[in-house]
């Protein structure tokens, strides 16, 4: 695992790794089954001081805390189901081969969204479906393109997508792009 180091003047806060996942859910039983059958998490036992229906899932490092709220769509104003939206909030879990995912969702009969992210001669594939209560999730390959700070990207000036000169990095990522763009812009704003 990349660790990346510390290169602000705030201490971070003591942290290890993410711990879980927690969503309310309609039926723990539903989401414990898609959990279980689509994802391979496996129940584990949670505290039985808790006074609320809820499960607990375990794989891959991370654990996934469902919570049971019948009344879930009293708090959510969309009625029908959300599109699948690869920009929407969603869940990503690394796999080891896309088509096999793809394969496994088509048998399932369950819809689901890909995309494609090329950075430098890498690609990334991803799969893109709900679970029961509608929560996005993704599964892709992202690990072919190497995850590199900021300030290991050189800067120089280029043309940004709104047709203005910005500094930014021209040896990173999409995202990295993407992200001192915006950065760039709100500066211009800033300034005016």
């Amino acid at each position: 695992m990349m660790e990346i180091e510390e290169v602000n003047n705030y201490e971070s806060l003591p942290l290890l790794s993410l711990n879980h996942v927690s969503l309310l859910c309609r039926s723990v039983w539903d989401s414990m089954r898609f959990y279980e059958e689509v994802l391979g998490f496996v129940p584990i036992k949670r505290p039985s001081s808790f006074k609320f229906n809820g499960a607990w899932l375990y794989n891959y490092g991370i654990g996934i805390h469902l919570i049971e709220n019948p009344l879930i769509d009293d708090f959510d104003t969309i009625i029908e189901p959300r599109p699948i939206n690869p920009k929407d909030n969603h869940i990503s879990f690394q796999c080891r081969d896309v088509e096999i995912v793809k394969g496994r969702l088509e048998d399932m009969g369950m819809k689901y969204v890909t995309a494609v992210v090329e950075d430098e001669g890498n690609t990334v594939d991803q799969v893109f479906f709900h679970d029961p209560d509608g929560y996005m999730i993704e599964l892709c390959n992202c690990e072919n393109i190497p995850i590199l700070p900021l300030s290991a990207c050189l800067f120089k000036p280029r043309m940004s997508s709104f047709g203005r000169a910005v500094f930014g990095p021209t040896k990173c990522g999409f995202v990295e792009n993407a992200m001192m763009e915006s950065l760039s812009m709100d500066m211009l704003d800033i300034s005016f």
